[in-house]
């Protein structure tokens, strides 16, 4: 059995607020690159996952580009500690366990609203954000191949500086996936080249 999300109107608008409150006061400036044309289908973001910031970014670029309800997947152990996400789209995955096909069962359902976007971390934990190749875990492979609507396939790369400021400064990357191969092993490679690709331009931004 799993947490399934449950969103409440009035906890979840709250959420929204403040997301937009928390990155404005801890972060000194917020790029987002890329662009998106929106085919009115469900959206699926694959984001690299480095810190406990990484749901708030996901939910930042989603109020800025994509403009859908927001569903994440959390490890179980940590949803119990923090219910209130659960109000604001958290829903549970518990490594190990025979409930992690139902959950991705149940985000393979949430991607049939074209109304929705579910955040996966495809590695399935943190990781360096200057960690130079990211491997995907199967469960994205296995969702997407239970799916029989098109959906949004959309890498993301979160990338943090501070350089002479107090506070950091923060870059979203995000491109759409429009490949046919679906497999998990095709989908980390094409989500490394561009996680590379981002890296250098993060770099190159540095020096200028």
């Amino acid at each position: 059995m799993i947490y399934k999300a449950s969103h409440n109107t009035i906890i979840y608008a709250f959420f929204r607020l403040y997301t937009r409150w928390k990155i404005k006061r801890n972060f000194h400036g917020t790029g987002i690159k890329g662009e998106f044309t929106d085919r009115g289908l469900p959206v699926l973001l694959l984001s690299n996952h480095f810190s406990w910031w990484d749901g708030f970014w996901a939910e930042y670029l989603n109020m800025k580009v994509f403009k859908r309800k927001f569903y994440f997947m959390m490890l179980e152990e940590q949803l119990k500690k923090y219910m209130f996400f659960n109000k604001t789209g958290g829903y549970s995955i518990k490594k190990g366990s025979s409930s992690v096909v139902e959950s991705l069962i149940y985000t393979a359902g949430l991607l049939t609203n074209p109304r929705n976007l579910v955040l996966m971390f495809p590695q399935g934990r943190f990781d360096s954000m200057h960690n130079h190749n990211i491997s995907f875990e199967k469960g994205v492979g296995y969702v997407l191949g239970k799916l029989k609507n098109k959906i949004h396939i959309i890498f993301v790369a979160n990338f943090i500086e501070y350089f002479s400021e107090e506070k950091p400064g923060l870059i979203i990357y995000f491109t759409e996936f429009t490949g046919n191969d679906l497999s998990t092993a095709n989908l980390e490679k094409e989500y490394n080249t561009f996680f590379s690709a981002c890296r250098a331009d993060n770099i190159r931004l540095a020096r200028t």
